[in-house]
């Protein structure tokens, strides 16, 4: 998607920023509205721009408002219509530059109610998986790799790892650990709930094959994790959020931490640590997956650091 960019600037730098960016062909239109801004107080410029020219016309702006009060609000576009230039649009690529990553992965991994929500049902879900047949097991496990938001805190820490900006890792990192530890605690009393009804035991769990597969990792299962690792770093860096649900039903960093949860409420102590084994292993892939990505998009792509 194209994008449109908002740009509250002072009135004494909006000229030279016109005289900048007018000749850049990846800015398709661009609008002033003289006075119009009130916080921060000066002029509002509105640009059309295709993706593969944001990140030079954010390097502009930074340059040129540098030591100013300025803002950018950025948005995706429906469509760009411009015959003129409709050559230029349909070459355009799919990237996200570093500042909506961020506020995505921020939005999605946050430390907040829903987030906590999602991972405590998501964990508990999983449980369910863990000790079922293959059939309810196989939507139980997409389900919850749906529902838990488990891979946006380990995409922010690789983010802030690529961007060298520590309060993003340590968000990450602290994110992280709150939702796999409510997520642990759920699937553990999940298995609880289930034993104290009947409808599982705990040689449902031992016996299942799904555990043993978490618990003796074979290469299949290792190249589709790191499969699921990179491809999600890639949706995250280019517009495809949307669809993020197929690498982490690739990987089984969800079920892995809900196999802890349920091994401690067992009393299976060692298939805890074969859980607790696997998941890191998973969380591995990931960020190294991620970083791996962010770190060619820099590379080759962006070439920039975010503003903030």
């Amino acid at each position: 998607m194209h994008r449109t960019l908002e740009v509250s600037v002072p009135a004494d730098r909006t000229d030279q920023l016109i005289d900048h960016l007018c000749p850049y062909p990846e800015v398709i239109g661009l609008a002033v509205l003289r006075g119009a801004s009130i916080k921060p107080k000066g002029d509002i410029l509105t640009l059309s721009v295709l993706n593969r020219g944001a990140d030079k016309v954010l390097q502009q702006i930074q340059t040129i408002c540098t030591g100013s009060e300025y803002s950018i609000a950025t948005a995706e576009q429906a469509s760009l219509i411009d015959p003129q230039q409709d050559g230029l649009i349909e070459e355009d690529y799919d990237e996200a530059i570093w500042e909506e990553m961020e506020t995505g992965l921020r939005h999605n991994g946050c430390i907040t109610a829903n987030y906590l929500s999602l991972m405590a049902i998501g964990g508990a879900v999983a449980a369910v998986g863990l000790v079922s047949d293959p059939a309810p097991q196989a939507i139980s496990f997409v389900a919850a790799a749906v529902i838990a938001p488990g891979f946006d805190p380990l995409a922010k820490l690789s983010l802030g790892i690529t961007l060298r900006k520590p309060g993003l890792i340590k968000k990450g990192i602290k994110s992280t650990l709150a939702g796999y530890a409510l997520l642990v605690v759920a699937a553990a009393a999940a298995f609880w709930i289930m034993q104290w009804t009947g409808s599982a035991s705990v040689i449902d769990f031992t016996t299942n094959p799904e555990v043993k597969h978490l618990s003796e990792p074979t290469s299949r299962e290792m190249i589709m994790s790191v499969c699921g690792a990179l491809a999600g770093g890639i949706m995250v860096a280019s517009y495809r959020e949307s669809f993020i649900a197929g690498p982490i039903i690739a990987l089984a960093f969800i079920h892995a931490s809900a196999t802890i949860g349920v091994g401690l409420a067992s009393g299976e102590w060692a298939l805890s640590v074969e859980g607790l084994e696997r998941f890191g292993l998973d969380i591995l892939f990931i960020v190294a997956g991620c970083w791996f990505v962010f770190v060619i998009k820099q590379l080759f792509v962006h070439k920039r650091k975010p503003i903030v």
